[in-house]
């Protein structure tokens, strides 16, 4: 290591305003290093020992982010910085490099030791270092609350999605359950009317044995002329048999799939007793119907359910190998609400993409996120695609609407936190900062955007591998 001159010192922007005992001290605690093409400056997580300032060839700065070395920036402006870059704030928090830098040709750094730094910036800039301090620990602390913040709002979505949703279920099979218990009351008694006009066991036993292998309902294949022509031939038929109220029983018997054929079935098995059976089978068949609709109804809760728990993923590890369809499939399901008549859903899956390692909670944020953007931009009306493929060595999931599409100058900023395009008190801006941060911070992912108007895409990288354990502490 060389010393470097104050002067030298002087041309660097970074020290341009300093006077010259200033500068003298910083020549003299510092000096001057070289480094090879690719050789490393300074790693992440390792003690930080030094501020570096290059002086001239370039160094990139990146991160590790779960194993993954994601490019943060690249440089050959002289006095850029990097290494130790916190040591004002001493013991407050644990002074460790949080990223690695690295020659990309040869290049000459001055050094300086992060104690001799921090000293010099505490006392040459004591308003200037409380203003730091007090600007780091707030935007922690406020990045921590804007974040829980988020959550909690992608959340009151979710539940006031799935609110709605089930209840239209839940109401169905209320009101279904409600009239089972009296058509149950008045199947029990026609059964009885039937014994007390002397119909012997025999014939109830063939009567009822004959009920559980009627047709389920084939009414619901038929188009509406067809059902109406079936109506019309079973009344005639039951009306020509002497089946009283023949016209009212006619719909319900081919709702549940009774015909001429299945109503003379009843009749050689009732014989006289035709009018009462008919009666009874009516009924039953009304409970068996209302007993599908309950079915029915608590099948699309526990739909719902079923898909709330995946996408919240309370019941599993929070990192998992996981099918990527699974996820989107559980968010749309959740954001059904939101879509409206005016937007079609478009998925294209690739089926060989195998289960990606990732934190299966957060990565539904994610999707919430550019999928509330998606229709947002479209503003009730147009097509989202959702779409998964392999990419190299990643899972690709892109999500596109057929929306108005960002500006151009927006393009840069739209990961920025707090910028948002929507009217005031409608975004936070903060919905792309935090997906940035999900992907390329927790899964060493990436983000990318394409867009223009009438086509927009949001295109999300994931590792297909999980990275190495890391090496324990010596």
């Amino acid at each position: 290591m060389t010393t470097i001159s104050p002067e030298e010192l002087q041309e660097l922007f970074l020290f341009e305003d300093l006077d010259d005992d200033k500068l003298a001290f910083l020549s003299l605690c510092g000096s001057v290093a070289e480094y090879p093409a690719d050789g490393i400056i300074c790693a992440q997580g390792e003690p930080a020992e030094f501020f570096y300032v290059l002086l001239d060839g370039e160094m990139v700065m990146t991160q590790n982010v779960r194993g993954h070395s994601v490019e943060v920036s690249r440089t050959d402006r002289p006095g850029t910085y990097g290494g130790a870059v916190q040591a004002y704030l001493g013991d407050k928090i644990e002074q460790r490099y949080q990223h690695t830098l690295r020659a990309t040709r040869p290049a000459r750094l001055f050094v300086l030791p992060a104690r001799k730094f921090a000293k010099a910036v505490r006392k040459w800039f004591p308003m200037a270092t409380h203003l730091l301090e007090g600007s780091f620990f707030g935007m922690t602390t406020a990045r921590r609350v804007v974040d829980q913040r988020e959550r909690l709002t992608a959340l009151g979505t979710i539940t006031a999605g799935l609110t709605h949703e089930l209840n239209n279920p839940a109401a169905a099979a209320a009101r279904a359950s409600a009239e089972l218990g009296e058509r149950l009351i008045r199947a029990q008694q026609s059964l009885a009317d039937l014994a007390a006009q002397g119909v012997d066991c025999t014939h109830l036993s063939a009567l009822v044995s004959l009920r559980p292998a009627l047709p389920a309902a084939p009414g619901g294949r038929r188009s509406p002329l067809e059902v109406s022509d079936a109506e019309d031939e079973l009344g005639d038929w039951l009306e020509e048999h002497g089946v009283g109220e023949a016209w009212d029983l006619a719909p319900g018997l081919v709702a549940s799939g009774i015909g001429i054929e299945q109503a003379g079935e009843v009749e050689r098995a009732a014989g006289e007793h035709l009018p009462a059976a008919m009666r009874w089978l009516a009924e039953v068949m009304e409970v068996t119907q209302l007993q599908a609709e309950i079915s029915e109804a608590v099948g699309r809760i526990t739909a719902l359910l079923d898909s709330a728990r995946q996408y919240s993923q309370l019941d599993r590890a929070p990192y998992r190998q996981i099918d990527l369809r699974e996820l989107l499939d559980s968010t749309l399901t959740m954001l059904k609400r939101k879509f409206g008549e005016g937007v079609t859903v478009k998925t294209v899956y690739d089926e060989t993409l195998p289960p990606v390692p990732v934190y299966a909670a957060e990565l539904n944020q994610v999707w919430t996120n550019l999928i509330v953007n998606a229709l947002y931009a479209m503003q009730g009306s147009g097509t989202l695609t959702i779409r998964t493929a392999r990419e190299n060595d990643s899972a690709l999931v892109e999500i596109g609407d057929t929306g108005v599409g960002i500006p151009e100058e927006n393009l840069d900023r739209i990961f920025t936190p707090f910028f948002t395009t929507k009217p005031v008190g409608q975004g936070t801006g903060l919905g792309l900062d935090i997906s940035w941060r999900i992907v390329a911070d927790r899964h060493g992912g990436d983000i990318r955007v394409e867009s223009l108007p009438g086509d927009t895409r949001f295109q999300v990288l994931l590792p297909l591998t999980e990275p190495a354990a890391d090496e324990p502490d010596q």
